[in-house]
């Protein structure tokens, strides 16, 4: 693939370039590369396995271009290979900036500063929808054309197996696919005449001397003007006020009104309820990239979306009879799950050290990192066949000195040190952030809840740079951390004091 880049690059600018810096990834698929010449001219590779998607990137990018809008210029491309080069517009995103500006002013609920942009940025959205749209070619629109009632009910059912069903939200289906077809035949009859960006939200504007650019518009189509004014204001992860909102929706509006004719009751009854089908499709999005491929970044968008839907159910909801729809998000914003703030990591690498129940099934991987290790400690005696040990745990001194006094958990102990030191210092070595180590056992509550504790404190004695988080997964399923009947139910009303070291049931 280098030397596809090599030579698009070479046909652009006369010779190679002196190197190909891979970036981060941007939730997709596709890689990207920044490709710097030997005279510092710089470039952006992009290598998209879609063909389609590609395909429609580069038509709309051309338009836009010719209809004089701020996208990237296309430097080369070789479509066959799914290999293009786009302008260079920096790393400067607009939730960069304002994530900046937040920091600057921490006290303030939305940065000052940031008005303007986000002030010209409504402005510009409208000639990306009307002149944009008259200079597109939707026939290369994918995957379909319009946002039309196939799309809205793709993306409704997108959040319903993504997010409802990740998230364990319960719902009525009938009664839900119901609602779902309600509430496409409201949206459809806004005007769905101009081109819907499909994405415009704060990572896909770049800011490059203060104006605003923008990228990530393949997913374009022909829809309604308030999907993507709906996308901007409501966008997660930025959270503006809601005052703010209002007065950008009245400057948008007021800057639309130079391109066509606007009802401006009736743009606002549509607009909330593509504020809702866009809120919903992001927490599919949210639902499939952090619930099932646990990364970090949406997991934490989870909870700034349930805000969202919290504020546009205490404001009205949307003017059409959605009971089933409702409820289910009235559940998702009553759920303290969904709501709880993600923590980002500390600097550096962090060891994720934990105990499970077999039972329970296998631990998440809350690193985000899709691996580690996982050490079962069923073939070590059990202290849980005792009485006097069932109602404690690994971490109490009792089991702690049984469990110390057995040649064969040193031996696994052993093994366990060196398989993780050893990953440690490879980690530290190549610059990982995170590294994860689980232990499981028939309860959850001896054996692996003392070679975690174990562990971690190992950790932090010999890798003193290294964060350690530890986690019980089944600690409120231990006996003490349970009410009074639900121990007796489980040991027996009223159990006589056992003899030392006398076997009982296993746990």
């Amino acid at each position: 693939m280098q030397e596809i880049i090599t030579r698009l690059f070479q046909q652009r600018f006369g010779r190679a370039p002196a190197s190909i810096l891979q970036l981060e990834g941007d939730g997709s698929n596709r890689a990207m590369y920044r490709v710097v010449g030997h005279g510092l001219e710089t470039t952006i590779a992009v290598v998209g396995p879609d063909r389609e998607e590609n395909r429609a990137f580069l038509a709309y990018s051309r338009a836009f271009r010719e209809a004089g809008l701020p996208v990237p210029e296309i430097f080369g491309a070789d479509e066959e290979a799914g290999v293009y080069l786009e302008e260079d517009l920096g790393d400067t995103t607009l939730f960069d900036a304002l994530s900046e500006a937040r920091k600057a002013d921490p006290q303030a609920e939305f940065p000052a500063a940031m008005l303007p942009t986000y002030r010209r940025i409504a402005e510009v959205l409208p000639r990306f929808q009307v002149e944009g749209g008259r200079a597109v070619d939707y026939s290369v629109a994918y995957p379909r054309s319009a946002f039309d009632r196939q799309s809205i009910l793709w993306d409704l059912n997108y959040f319903k197996y993504h997010f409802l069903k990740l998230a364990h939200v319960p719902f009525n289906e009938g009664k839900l696919e119901k609602d779902f077809r309600r509430l496409a035949s409201f949206l459809l009859g806004a005007d769905t005449r101009h081109f819907l960006y499909r994405d415009f939200q704060s990572r896909n504007i770049m800011l490059r001397d203060g104006e605003p650019w923008f990228i990530d518009y393949q997913g374009g189509r022909r829809g309604a003007l308030q999907y993507d004014v709906a996308s901007l204001l409501y966008d997660p992860k930025a959270a503006l006020p809601e005052e703010l909102r209002e007065e950008l929706l009245g400057h948008y509006l007021d800057a639309l009104e130079r391109y066509l004719p606007v009802d401006r009751a009736r743009f606002r009854e549509h607009f909330r309820g593509y504020v809702l089908v866009r809120i919903m499709q992001a927490m599919g999005a949210y639902g499939y990239r952090g619930f099932f491929e646990r990364k970090p970044r949406f997991l934490a968008s989870v909870p700034p979306a349930v805000a969202n839907l919290e504020r546009l159910l205490a404001t009205g909801f949307v003017p059409v009879e959605l009971p089933e729809l409702r409820a289910v998000l009235e559940r998702i914003v009553a759920s303290p799950v969904l709501r709880k703030t993600l923590v980002e990591p500390p600097p550096g690498l962090t060891v994720h050290v934990g105990s499970f129940s077999y039972k329970q099934g296998y631990p998440e991987d809350t690193g985000g990192h899709g691996g580690g290790f996982v050490f079962d400690c069923r073939g070590l005696h059990n202290p849980g066949r005792y009485a006097e040990y069932a109602s404690l745990c690994g971490c109490d001194a009792p089991v702690s000195d049984f469990l110390g006094e057995r040649p064969e958990v040193e031996e696994f102990w052993k093994h366990v040190r060196a398989l993780v030191e050893g990953s440690v210092d490879t980690y530290l070595t190549r610059g990982f952030t995170s590294l994860s180590a689980h232990f499981g056992c028939t309860g959850g509550q001896h054996r692996s809840v003392y070679f975690a504790e174990r562990l971690a404190k190992h950790i932090e004695k010999r890798f003193p740079t290294v964060n350690v988080r530890l986690a019980h997964r089944e600690e409120g399923r231990w006996p003490a951390n349970r009410p009074p009947a639900d121990v007796a139910a489980s040991n027996g009303a009223g159990p006589k004091a056992a003899t030392p070291a006398t076997p009982v049931t296993a746990s």
